[in-house]
């Protein structure tokens, strides 16, 4: 089954692709690659899941948040693709957690987003080299950011 007809099956709702809110490229296509800039928690009426894990959200919440990013990711890669068949594999997560100081379970926060793409490409595909820290403050009190690298059919 193809990573489309798996994303129907699983009935997920992928929210709009987001636009920049800077000067630069949510995603830049390259030579078999995909870098994706930073995305933050969007939902499907175009809001940000927003606060501070540890403050306002706590470690399920910022988990939750995490994988509405792993959703807006593949709502860029979709769009810019034409087709998530088109992913070979995930290569690289950074993600950042908007947390208070003491807050030190950023991995099991940034594990929403690393399991959303497991769950859709399975291990071999799905799971890459990942970092997961703590920020105090995060673009418009966003829950969580991450940016990812994938290989991508090269056309």
């Amino acid at each position: 089954m193809g990573i489309e007809a798996k994303l129907e099956t699983l009935g997920w709702q992928l929210p709009p692709a987001p636009q920049p809110a800077g000067l630069y490229k949510p995603i830049l296509i390259t030579e078999g690659w995909a870098y994706v800039s930073g995305h933050g928690p969007l939902l499907p009426d175009g809001s940000l899941i927003t606060g501070r894990v540890g403050e306002s959200l706590d470690r399920q919440a910022g988990y939750d948040a995490a994988r509405q990013v792993g959703l807006a990711v593949l709502s860029t890669l979709r769009e810019s693709l034409g087709s998530l068949d088109r992913v070979r594999q995930l290569v690289k997560t950074l993600g950042f957690v908007n947390c208070t100081a003491d807050f030190a379970e950023q991995s099991a926060v940034i594990n929403g987003f690393s399991e959303l793409f497991a769950e859709l490409f399975g291990a071999e595909r799905g799971v890459g080299a990942r970092s997961a820290v703590g920020a105090l403050v995060l673009p418009g009190n966003m829950a969580v950011e991450v940016e990812a690298v994938f290989e991508i059919e090269h056309n």
